[in-house]
């Protein structure tokens, strides 16, 4: 995915607007496709890279990766390397990936009942 160009408007927007409140920016970190459909799967127990791509079914390998790139880099999973041959990978929400999830079921409790989309 490519990063938005440091001089332009939208750039200059979403920092102003970062700025203002920290939940903007996270709000932006959330809004990138996929981005809580992944957390709550890793939350569910899909642990793998390959259990990720089955229940996330239309999801591209490199979005995936780019997904759980972004999640870790905020510290809201952490990835885990198993020694053998080959050597696997799972990963697994940290608290504060928990404490966001939780919101976040909340949030969709009251989209789906409170907000007519």
């Amino acid at each position: 995915m490519s990063e938005r160009k440091e001089s332009s408007t939208n750039f200059h927007n979403q920092s102003f607007l970062e700025e203002k409140c920290a939940l903007n920016e996270l709000l932006y970190l959330l809004s990138k496709r996929w981005m809580t459909e992944v957390l709550f799967s890793i939350e569910e127990g899909n642990a793998r890279f390959n259990s990720l791509k089955e229940d996330l079914e239309h999801i591209s390998d490199h979005i995936l990766a780019d997904r759980l790139k972004l999640l870790e880099q905020q510290e809201l999973i952490h990835k885990n390397h198993i020694p053998g041959n080959p050597t696997k990978t799972e990963y697994t929400l940290t608290s504060k990936g928990e404490e966001l999830s939780e919101i976040l079921g909340g949030l969709c409790d009251f989209a789906e009942s409170k907000m007519q989309l």
